[in-house]
């Protein structure tokens, strides 16, 4: 499955964005964030001078509805905060295409890490056009999910003939020596490995022959 790395450019008016640009040597990461009907809900991690001032610029914005600080010391704040614009969570909610937590913003510019369908992450570039925010694609890499493609005991032998170098040219290892190393039949081993290979195979060849216009438009 496609995973594209993204640099938004967070609009201006958009509170998160203007305290970010106001204090660009802070890093903002949104570890958590969720979006009702009429407010968003968000927890951050801030780091930086001045913090202080960083978490009363928070409260003083007036998309900010609440700003709770949680923790605080001089060189890091946890922040829970509630705001009636959930500007940069819109887009992702409409699109269908999941955003991985934590993400970064510094100097008004947010780092997103997406991994979705073709068809969801265009979805999240025309939802980004259509909303004015501008965006920069980084790359965009093909990811096989192993942890839902194969079995545990397919995982564990494919990380186990990593490890070894049975996948290194040369090899590292042989049939025979990883079949040893685990304790198990060289069949056995032989079977595994060619079952979990066919279906890794078999993704990236059905993911590849996806339309091969960019997933996300500019």
């Amino acid at each position: 499955m496609p995973c594209a790395n993204l640099r938004i450019d967070i609009p201006e008016g958009v509170w998160i964005g203007d305290v970010s640009r106001e204090h660009p040597e802070t890093r903002f990461r949104i570890l958590s964030a969720f979006a009702g009907e009429d407010a968003g809900v968000g927890l951050a991690e801030i780091t930086g001078p001045a913090l202080s001032k960083v978490v009363t610029a928070i409260d003083d914005a007036d998309a900010v509805l609440e700003c709770a600080p949680l923790q605080f010391d001089d060189e890091r704040a946890l922040v829970q905060f509630e705001t009636d614009l959930p500007l940069l969570l819109s887009p992702v909610q409409d699109s269908g295409a999941p955003m991985k937590l934590p993400f970064d913003i510094v100097d008004g510019e947010a780092s997103w890490e997406v991994t979705a369908s073709r068809d969801r992450l265009s979805r999240l570039g025309t939802q980004l056009d259509q909303l004015g925010i501008r965006f920069h694609v980084d790359s965009v890499q093909q990811r096989v999910e192993m942890d839902q493609l194969l079995t545990e005991r397919q995982q564990s032998l494919v990380r186990a003939a990593v490890d070894q170098g049975y996948y290194d040219t040369p090899r590292g290892c042989s049939l025979t020596d990883l079949a040893a190393e685990l304790d198990i039949a060289k069949s056995t081993c032989s079977e595994t490995l060619h079952r979990a290979e066919e279906k890794i195979v078999k993704s990236f060849v059905e993911e590849s022959a996806e339309p091969s216009a960019s997933p996300v438009v500019q």
